[in-house]
């Protein structure tokens, strides 16, 4: 199995491109689609260069897998679909989430929060395949209720579960997010083999680290991780991923990254006007 990845800066997000060399079929795991929050204005730099790498390589993208709706990054799924091919997937307690957020934004009956925008919804364990290489889906909630980890041969990308050992954990504070949940997919996580890889999808560069870093391992998280290293109780984790929210901002994207991504990237239809909108909803978060 190969992987590359590729860090996005603005929204310190790492997308990754796996694929199988022997049928040179492929995944790109949580893609990122560039948006200006101050003009909104949508560019493809990011995806682009996906793109590139795919045809490239000679690849044949089967999946476009969403571990779950960010918060902080518009999803590129679409338009690398258009481009290369593949069908969108995440975990199908998405409905969940579009049933929250359906509501918060209003999105009226032409807004289906069944999971249809989206190619396949994976329940917990599902299997499936790139190539000639075995994909587990894990359902691992806690930062939203519909949180997937894939298991990629001897590889996970676990979303926005585990951060970098120097890092910690993720935030529990958005709708039907669940400390203790987090730490059980956590421990659920870290019960696998040591040598089995970790990547990340997020990194914020820990303070006393000067580089980006998106992969590790289940030894160097279950010894290191700053949250939930080995010894730390449910009820301590809980009690600090609870104290630690509180400190914590929206994240800058939340508001257009929730309503596009919730609808497996698809922007709501244009108006009369042939303009498409996003809400902002005013004194409610």
């Amino acid at each position: 199995m190969v992987i590359r990845t590729f860090f996005d800066e603005a929204t310190f997000t790492a997308s990754h491109v796996v694929h199988d060399p022997a049928s040179r079929l492929a995944a790109i795991i949580d893609p990122v689609l560039d948006y200006d929050p101050s003009s909104g204005r949508t560019s493809h730099g990011s995806a682009d260069a996906v793109v590139d790498h795919i045809r490239n390589n000679d690849l044949t993208v089967d999946w476009l897998l969403e571990t779950h709706a960010h918060a902080d990054h518009l999803t590129a799924a679409p338009y690398l679909q258009e481009k290369v091919g593949g069908k969108i997937a995440i975990g199908h307690l998405i409905t969940t989430v579009q049933g929250v957020f359906a509501k918060l934004f209003n999105t009226g009956d032409d807004f289906r929060h069944d999971g249809s925008q989206f190619d396949r919804l994976f329940e917990d364990g599902d299997q499936f395949n790139i190539g000639s290489v075995p994909v587990i889906a894990l359902h691992v909630p806690g930062h939203t209720p519909a949180d997937l980890a894939y298991v990629v041969g001897d590889s996970v990308f676990v979303g926005d579960t585990l951060f970098m050992p120097d890092y910690g954990t993720a935030r529990c504070d958005f709708p039907g997010g669940d400390a203790q949940a987090l730490y059980q997919s956590v421990r659920r996580i870290l019960s696998l083999p040591d040598h089995t890889r970790l990547f990340m999808c997020h990194d914020y560069m820990a303070e006393g680290r000067d580089y980006y870093a998106w992969e590790s391992t289940v030894a160097e998280e279950r010894e290191h991780n700053i949250h939930v290293h080995q010894g730390v109780t449910e009820k301590e984790f809980v009690a600090m991923r609870t104290t630690r929210d509180r400190t914590l901002d929206m994240p800058r994207l939340i508001l257009p990254s929730v309503q596009v991504n919730m609808r497996a990237g698809f922007f709501p239809e244009a108006e009369d006007n042939g303009t498409r909108y996003l809400k902002i909803p005013l004194d409610v978060l």
